[in-house]
């Protein structure tokens, strides 16, 4: 079933997908339909649901129309809109933040978090140690395709420059899967973005977030997956310093994969978050 739900101006589309446990699935509902397997839709509804930065717009943008809050009370506006109490929120890289926000806003509303690929912010630090962990353990030939694809930035961006987002995605491969050689560039065909959305999200506010805050009253299980070769994000480590402030953390690391475990290693990963769903079965809503 597909939809589209009007908040502010923005036309939000979803796709409803499976069945089982309803499942959001924040970000594009034209991308990340293509990422899951379709094994995991006989366990779970997925609702693939557009952010404001994937949705098509009726207004000129402006900042207070893109904050970190607006997007959390459109998710939950989608939520009202399907008639779901409780629902499992997953979200991926950069949404794997909001699905953790999302549920500290609305936790009565949420039984489990999933975040995949997701480091544990943005931040200078973090980004350095991603840096460090590319030039550490990389072989010479990921690390020459990177350059070579690098270089096609420039003459890809200055024509459609509002596509920058795509163009940096789909070049930044090497970076970005355990195959290297891998082209993503069909997973982002009739992808709408708008770019002032994800140079605040992605550029400030994730880069300053904090995921330990509002943790010491968040009981909520997460579920946090991540690919051994993911050069996108902080390398999982990373996330050692934050474990303690989870009441109910399970991290797995996937050995094939970088950025998008549950495409690279669909089958380990649906295996892998059913069980771990449960584990945790006492959360759902009978």
């Amino acid at each position: 079933m597909r939809g589209t739900i009007f908040s502010g101006g923005f036309e939000l589309a979803y796709s409803i997908e499976g069945q089982g446990v309803p499942a959001i699935v924040i970000g594009s509902a034209v991308y990340y339909p293509r990422t899951f397997s379709k094994g995991l839709r006989q366990s779970l509804q997925l609702i693939f649901v557009d952010h404001r930065g994937f949705a098509k717009a009726s207004n000129d943008l402006k900042p207070e129309d893109y904050t970190l809050d607006v997007v959390l009370d459109d998710i939950d506006l989608v939520r009202r809109h399907l008639g779901h109490e409780r629902v499992i929120v997953i979200g991926h890289s950069g949404h794997g933040y909001m699905a953790l926000e999302y549920a500290k806003r609305y936790p009565q509303h949420v039984s489990h978090v999933v975040m995949i690929g997701t480091g544990p912010s943005h931040s200078a630090l973090h980004q350095e140690a991603s840096e460090r962990y590319w030039q550490e353990s990389v072989c010479p030939d990921r690390k020459a395709r990177l350059a070579s694809d690098l270089a096609l930035l420039p003459s890809e961006i200055e024509p459609a420059p509002e596509k920058r987002f795509i163009t940096f995605c789909i070049r930044l491969g090497a970076k970005s899967w355990y195959d290297w050689t891998y082209d993503a560039a069909p997973l982002w065909d009739g992808v709408h973005v708008n770019m002032p959305v994800f140079d605040h999200l992605w550029g400030e506010t994730f880069r300053d977030l904090d995921v330990r805050q509002g943790l010491d009253k968040f009981d909520i299980p997460v579920f946090l997956a991540l690919g051994r070769y993911d050069y996108l994000v902080a390398p999982y480590a990373t996330w050692d310093a934050y474990r303690g402030s989870f009441k109910d953390l399970t991290i797995r690391v996937f050995e094939k994969s970088g950025h998008t475990p549950q495409m690279e290693e669909s089958e380990l990963f649906d295996a892998e978050l059913l069980e771990w769903l449960a584990s945790t079965a006492t959360h759902f809503v009978k």
